[in-house]
């Protein structure tokens, strides 16, 4: 169990407890969310270390590493994720200039965006931590997908473009993992990192029980603006930030089931809609927000 006496962002020994989450997917276990009242940073407390973590990824519910079309929630995030993959590739075409290069994507899942941009010609890699999910992107798609503690073993400058897509708040040391990525971007590379918003109107209506606090996985909830004071400690300059604007109707329909709402499906699609409606105006409140982020 990890337990944190002062914030890992600031250091600052002011933090409290806000609320208790429960882990809905596998454990049914509680775990609190902490608040620094310095800088606002919100963090899980008293999560499994390394070594325990892995069991909290055993279920087939967890889509990301099962790819399990099983269930309706399973087939509406199926759906939105390809609809995102040709977004996704757009973005890198954009921010990068180029039609094609090195991309390297950590957390790669079972490997459907690192085969779109295969398709369109980049040289991809991946970082698997999860053994299925790492052999279901080698054997269904033919990538190179290797482990997490790889990355030290990379040259210096070797990627045009890094993609974390929902996958920095799982790293127990995120600060370390962030200095790597510096380390093998070329001079002027991009990295893109997409992650909840704790700050989101969707955060904020279903408070504990908004499913992207995700415990004990989801270890770091950043928003605009302790991600750039996270950024910051990188040496990694912030261009831009951009939304992905399905992931609410996803988040939302699930927090209503985490509620046991009668007919959470629709409740959740027509209060996604209005929280959608809300972002146009304030994209710094979207349920997910997209970090660009350049090496010098």
């Amino acid at each position: 169990m990890v337990h944190h006496k002062a914030c890992p962002l600031c250091f600052s020994e002011k933090i409290d407890r806000q609320f208790i989450c429960t882990d809905h997917f596998v454990s049914k276990k509680e775990f609190p969310i902490f608040k620094c009242s310095d800088c606002n940073f919100l963090f899980t407390q008293d999560y499994p270390d390394e070594t325990e973590i892995a069991r909290y990824y055993e279920s087939e519910n967890y889509i990301s590493h099962s790819d399990t079309s099983e269930g309706f929630s399973n087939k509406l995030y199926r759906a939105a994720r390809s609809l995102m993959l040709t977004k996704k590739k757009g973005l890198i075409r954009k921010y990068t200039r180029l039609d094609s290069g090195n991309i390297l994507d950590i957390g790669c899942g079972t490997g459907h965006f690192l085969n779109t941009m295969k398709k369109a010609g980049w040289v991809s890699k991946g970082i698997e931590i999860n053994e299925k999910a790492r052999n279901f992107a080698i054997s269904n798609f033919g990538l190179e997908v290797s482990t997490s503690d790889s990355i030290s073993a990379i040259a210096e400058n070797s990627f045009d473009c890094i993609t974390l897509w929902h996958v920095l708040e799982h790293f127990h040391d995120p600060f370390s993992y962030l200095t790597e990525i510096y380390r093998i971007l070329k001079p002027g590379a991009i990295c893109i990192i997409a992650l909840p918003n704790s700050n989101s109107f969707d955060a904020n209506h279903y408070k504990r029980y908004w499913a992207a606090w995700d415990v004990p996985r989801h270890l770091w909830h950043f928003n605009p603006v302790t991600f750039c004071l996270f950024s910051e400690k990188s040496g990694l300059i912030l261009q831009e930030l951009r939304i992905l604007p399905l992931d609410v109707f996803y988040i939302s329909q699930m927090s209503e089931r985490y509620k046991a709402s009668s007919l959470p499906f629709l409740k959740g699609v027509s209060k996604a809609f209005i929280f959608s409606l809300f972002t146009v105006f304030q994209k710094k409140r979207s349920s997910s927000v997209v970090y660009i982020l350049r090496k010098p």
